[in-house]
């Protein structure tokens, strides 16, 4: 059982394969977007709990609403897209408004309006989502497909090295005020925005993803219901376990570790993401990315069943670089494998029906892992979250 690729992704790639111009540019606003975002984001458990006394069960509701009202916004600008013919406006319109919004976490005092920050980014993230990830195959060839997806997923993670990396040294140069870094998130977030407008391009798509192009596959030959049944009840069952990172920070501070590290734990996560994210792309051009993505959904496994078992937090830094191996091996890929399957005139709109089931998902995931924190332990919904993962990684396997 194949990934749905054409033959010609598995054969051996060429040394050196000239990366089109628009999937450089789609990399630099990820680096950029993700550097700004990444500069709050690991700061904020430690923001909410010491500035703004929130309770664990707010970060469950803060981030699982967050990524519902993307997962419905994904939903949409992937309709739209294919509707109007056009992925950049919508793209470039998502990581503009995200990173308009993300500085005014300077000014919040209480956790309510960190809520409808958080809802705001995430709405953005999930517009611009499906119409950027079609642009992105529209933008290289079928047979180097996982490279670029790679390419573009490691740029990211370098951006989310970076903003941990900054955090840290902002905080020494402000004396530990974060309002004031989440003020400076918003210099790596207006490059996003400008490279966003001015530098990525619209690109005119073929009518079809079929190996033959003389011969276009319709959407049921593409993605047989099936299978599609398949990979959406893998897909959905994963992310009802797929709690936000931030309860693994906040696992990490239950287990000893200091607040301070949060952004170090992050770095090193991002570090092993970025570092595999591209190598992992090519591997998936020669290899059925299912494999791979099985391959990852096994290693969230293991790393969440960890979690549960620490009584210590000696361990908690490996645990940390592993989970950035699982990254590596399925977003990216992920990406790559729906856009293999889906047909090119409609592609943004699978992007968007992927998404949305994630984001249903989201807000239950993180929601019930802060209400088991509360009502039974803080390693109980890591232990849920493990065996979904695992039950998922099954599933898969029959896709």
């Amino acid at each position: 059982m194949g990934n749905g690729q054409p033959a010609t992704t598995h054969a051996a790639m060429k040394p050196h394969v000239r990366v089109p111009r628009n999937v450089w540019m789609l990399a630099w606003v990820a680096f950029f977007n993700d550097t700004s975002t990444e500069m709050s984001y690991w700061l904020l458990p430690q923001f909410l709990v010491t500035a703004l006394g929130a309770p664990p069960m707010a970060f469950g509701f803060i981030e699982g609403a967050a990524e519902t009202i993307a997962s419905f916004s994904r939903l949409l600008s992937g309709w739209l897209s294919d509707f109007l013919n056009r992925r950049k406006p919508l793209a470039a319109s998502g990581y503009t408004l995200a990173n308009v919004v993300k500085p005014l976490l300077a000014v919040t005092h209480s956790w309510q309006q960190v809520f409808w920050i958080r809802f705001s980014d995430r709405a953005a993230k999930g517009f611009r989502a499906a119409p950027r990830d079609a642009l992105m195959a529209d933008s290289v060839d079928a047979a180097h497909r996982g490279a670029g997806f790679g390419l573009r997923q490691a740029m990211d993670t370098a951006g989310a090295i970076v903003g941990p990396l900054s955090a840290i040294l902002l905080l020494r140069l402000f004396a530990g005020n974060i309002r004031h870094v989440f003020w400076m998130a918003a210099i790596p977030g207006l490059a996003c925005i400008l490279l966003a407008w001015f530098a990525v391009k619209e690109v005119r798509r073929t009518a079809s993803t079929s190996a033959d192009p003389a011969r276009p596959a319709a959407p049921s030959q593409r993605f047989p219901r099936g299978k599609l049944v398949l990979v959406l009840a893998a897909l959905g069952l994963f992310s009802l376990g797929n709690s936000s990172d931030l309860f693994l920070i906040l696992r990490a501070q239950n287990l000893g570790m200091s607040a301070w590290t949060a952004p170090a734990l992050g770095l090193l996560f991002n570090v092993v993401y970025a570092a595999l994210s591209w190598p992992a792309g090519k591997l998936s051009d020669r290899v059925p990315r299912r494999w791979l993505i099985v391959a990852g959904y096994l290693i969230y496994a293991a790393v969440y069943a960890g979690f549960a078992l620490l009584r210590t937090p000696q361990l908690v830094w490996f645990l940390f670089a592993i989970y950035g191996i699982y990254y590596s091996l399925t977003e990216g890929i992920m990406k790559a494998w729906i856009a293999d399957l889906a047909p090119a005139d409609s592609r943004a709109s699978v992007f968007g029906v992927f998404n949305w089931v994630v984001g249903v998902a989201a807000f239950p995931a993180s929601f019930l892992a802060g209400w088991i924190w509360q009502r039974y332990s803080p390693a109980a919904p890591f232990a849920l979250s493990s065996i979904l993962a695992l039950t998922a990684g099954v599933l898969l396997l029959f896709a």
